[in-house]
């Protein structure tokens, strides 16, 4: 499957961003701008993940292979040769994970921003939270504002709400209406959150580095031990929350830098 998709930057080293649950390949526009200036080198492919923005919806019993495959075919339809170099946040660093199990030959190195190989315990998903409220909204609006301020009433900060209208598309009858499916969203992110990734760190010539925000909880100092004694390092950044590339954008791009 052929997801949505847009290109940054003109090199030949083919870098793929992968953006979190809910959101786009907009939310990482902002990196891949940042980080191709610095790197001219790279050729960076942000696609909205199966399910997520204005690609295809989730078809039943999608698993995370079956997101990294649509992944997969994009990258190669959009003319990325060669191994990838596969960057994701939280949902996008599992798919990642998962396309390295998939198809190895296809994967480069895997690097992941605040998120682990570890199933996802319902109680530490944010995202689980967000949903819920996401799906006791009304289905349709008659404005952005209005469904901005319906989910502020059920408990959202500002921000948060303000990124989740970005999913608001025009409705044939007039004012706006989601643009996902949230009950395929919600499904899917109740089965994929229990899946373990860890094999994708013991493959052979496996290349994979994370870093984690010191103020989340998705990469716990237990995740960080086992995964460094896998050869896979770990940093910090020790004031930032989950959203790394929004709370600490410089110091982010300086550590993806250091290892080009």
């Amino acid at each position: 499957m052929i997801l949505e998709s847009f290109q940054v930057g003109g090199g030949q080293r083919p870098t793929v961003l992968l953006h979190g649950f809910l959101g786009t390949g907009r939310n990482l526009r902002s990196l891949a701008t940042a980080w191709s200036e610095v790197d001219k080198g790279r050729r960076f492919l942000l696609p909205d993940l199966t399910g997520h923005g204005t690609s295809p919806r989730l078809p039943p019993g999608a698993t995370l292979s079956t997101v990294a495959a649509d992944v997969l075919e994009t990258a190669r339809a959009a003319g990325l040769h060669g191994p990838l170099e596969l960057v994701g946040h939280s949902l996008g660093g599992r798919v990642s994970l998962a396309a390295s199990l998939r198809s190895p030959a296809d994967v480069a190195s895997v690097t992941l921003l605040d998120i682990s190989p570890s199933p996802i315990s319902p109680h530490l998903s944010g995202s689980g939270k967000v949903l819920e409220l996401l799906r006791a909204a009304p289905a349709s609006s008659p404005d952005r504002k209005t469904m901005r301020a319906e989910l502020m009433g059920r408990g959202l900060s500002g921000p948060l709400a303000d990124w989740l209208v970005m999913n608001l598309e025009p409705a044939p009858e007039g004012g706006v209406r989601w643009r996902f499916d949230r009950e395929s969203l919600a499904e899917f992110h109740g089965r994929v959150n229990g899946e373990d990734l860890w094999a994708a760190l013991t493959l052979p010539g496996a290349k994979v580095r994370c870093i984690r925000g010191g103020q989340a909880h998705y990469v716990t100092d237990t995740d960080l031990a086992r995964m460094e004694a896998l050869g896979c390092p770990v940093a910090t950044l020790p004031d930032t929350g989950h959203f790394v590339h929004v709370d600490a954008p410089d110091a982010l791009l300086r550590w993806l830098t250091s290892d080009a």
